[in-house]
């Protein structure tokens, strides 16, 4: 049997669903590798390094996608590659079906079965193949180091001979796994940081980490079983709004994470709140390609609103495209070893595997 994968579109994707160091596993299980010529040059990572541990590399991509029972991406195909699929293939990817559904459902009708791997369950034998925290981890820190950059005084509390610098106030939105290390990676460069989360089960987190947890009165913990945020009532939006105000006055830098699976990102910073904000604050929106947190973001622009800057970057990954490639290719292949039968030597679609049925996209 084998795997194949083709280079994405490295003006909006940069990271790739097959690294050199993972390939001797695949092999292990008695799969061979098929990749495109120049598959992760962008990275630094030649050809050469992917044939010493035993891949073939095809120079016509017709090839690859046509020798491969399965193709492993990071992103659904382009169109005209989804073309090249032939019937019982398999696609493997963060196929994000709620945008991509017409393209999918052309693929299901010719019988091609697709995976995203952005709706694996929340279960303990799906963590090694959780791509979302794993890409989540690596774009909280990053948030925080790119807006510390951005802003133009010093983060920790400097006591000089000439008079002492206070500490920059964060304030991170969302306090799932990038919340989480955007406060980690924050109160480790010396920032004071408060976090806000609809999940009261987030507050332990946060205060382990040092950051001061801001609860909404009245609040209840509006959680799905599977750990994600649930929709707010307008009562809930009410007053988290009048909480957020009156803190967004005193703080420096906010970092905005909060989305919920397959929907448009909740607006929780206003455009009055920003209008409210100090002249010099940075705010930096993850959730931009989503909608945003933020009212005012604009995806891949930074928006000046009297002195407060909007940062809205599409793809924050495509900033460290090295280490979020070789984490989702390690879940890749976590993905893949569950759907390889090793004793037939063929993929096998058990529907009864929860992890199976939940990303199998119908």
């Amino acid at each position: 049997m084998i795997i194949g994968s083709i280079s994405e579109d490295i003006s909006i994707e940069k990271r790739v669903a097959i690294t050199p160091d993972i390939i001797k596993k695949y092999k292990s299980l008695g799969l061979e590798i098929h990749l495109i010529k120049n598959y992760a040059n962008h990275l630094g990572i030649n050809d050469k390094e992917y044939e010493a541990e035993g891949a073939k590399i095809i120079e016509n991509e017709d090839e690859v996608i046509s020798s491969s029972n399965a193709i492993l991406q990071m992103s659904i195909l382009n169109q005209n590659n989804l073309k090249k699929l032939k019937e019982k293939q398999i696609l493997i990817g963060v196929l994000n079906p709620y945008s991509n559904e017409k393209k999918i459902k052309e693929l299901i009708s010719k019988n091609i079965d697709c995976f995203s791997l952005e709706l694996l369950p929340r279960i303990t034998r799906a963590q090694s193949m959780d791509i979302l925290s794993s890409q989540a981890n690596l774009a909280g820190y990053k948030a925080v180091v790119d807006s510390f950059a951005f802003y133009q005084k010093a983060i920790p509390m400097m006591m000089t001979a000439a008079g002492t610098i206070s500490a920059a106030k964060v304030l991170v939105v969302g306090a799932g796994v990038a919340g989480l290390q955007a406060i980690a990676t924050a109160k480790r460069m010396g920032a004071i940081v408060f976090a806000t989360d609809v999940r009261i089960a987030s507050k332990e987190q946060v205060e382990s980490l040092g950051g001061k947890f801001l609860i909404v009165e009245g609040a209840e913990n509006l959680e799905t079983e599977g750990g994600y945020a649930k929709e707010t009532s307008d009562d809930f939006k009410k007053k988290q709004e009048d909480l957020l105000k009156e803190t967004l006055k005193k703080i420096d830098i906010v970092i905005c994470t909060a989305l919920i699976p397959g929907k448009k990102a909740p607006v929780i910073i206003k455009k009055n709140m920003i209008e409210g904000m100090q002249s010099g604050s940075v705010i930096y929106d993850l959730a931009a390609s989503q909608g945003g947190n933020a009212e005012l973001t604009k995806v891949n622009e930074i928006t000046n609103i009297n002195g407060v800057q909007i940062m809205g970057d599409s793809n924050i990954l495509n900033k460290l495209p090295v280490s979020a490639s070789n984490l989702y290719s390690k879940n890749m292949f976590n993905f893949i070893s569950n759907l390889f039968n090793k004793e037939k030597k063929v993929f096998e679609i058990n529907l009864e595997d929860e992890i199976i049925e939940k990303t199998k996209v119908k």
